[in-house]
């Protein structure tokens, strides 16, 4: 990629990620609210807002993270079986998006329930708690996603030592060009 290409790409790599981890914090706050709100209309409100904010916040800013991260590696010198912590990152991102795609049928449920009646403090309280559980292993997770790509941990896959010594040699083979050398043709 070009420089600007590839600025471009981080900038939409990092304003999705940090999106993301901005929305489980959202979504971790109304899932606090809807497990220990007291008054029916709240909690009623914050099991509806964590689906709308489920379905076209979180999901969308999943897959936008991996589709950026993938052009990111694939368009850069960082590659993406080169280093490990690419490598954790992608796992990272492609189990959490999994996770969320199958954690919004919890929350699709407990929204339903929540629009057609006002729920008591008994009613669903073992998936009102997974929401909130659910919410803060997320928060965990893409933290420490965040993490690996501020620190970059040292640590070449067996394929990126390879692909390192195959450049490191290629460099050393070439000769340097010198001053232009005359040609045969008597120029």
């Amino acid at each position: 990629m070009t420089p600007p290409l590839r600025k471009v790409a981080l900038t939409a790599h990092v304003t999705s990620s940090v999106g993301w981890l901005g929305a489980v914090a959202a979504f971790l706050a109304l899932a606090i609210a809807g497990l220990a709100g007291q008054d029916p209309q709240t909690v009623r409100g914050a099991y509806v807002a964590m689906e709308v904010t489920g379905w076209f916040v979180l999901v969308p800013l999943s897959f936008a993270s991996l589709l950026t991260g993938l052009i990111q590696a694939l368009g850069t010198t960082w590659g993406l079986f080169r280093h490990y912590w690419i490598l954790f990152k992608l796992l990272i991102n492609v189990v959490a998006t999994v996770l969320l795609l199958v954690h919004m049928q919890v929350v699709s449920h407990v929204a339903g329930a929540a629009a057609g009646k006002t729920l008591s403090s008994a009613d669903l309280t073992g998936m009102r708690i997974q929401l909130v559980a659910d919410a803060g292993a997320a928060l965990l997770v893409l933290v420490v996603a965040a993490t690996l790509s501020v620190f970059k941990p040292r640590g070449m896959t067996r394929y990126g030592q390879r692909q390192h010594h195959v450049r490191r040699d290629g460099q050393r083979k070439q000769p340097a060009l010198s001053a232009r050398q005359p040609s045969d043709a008597g120029g």
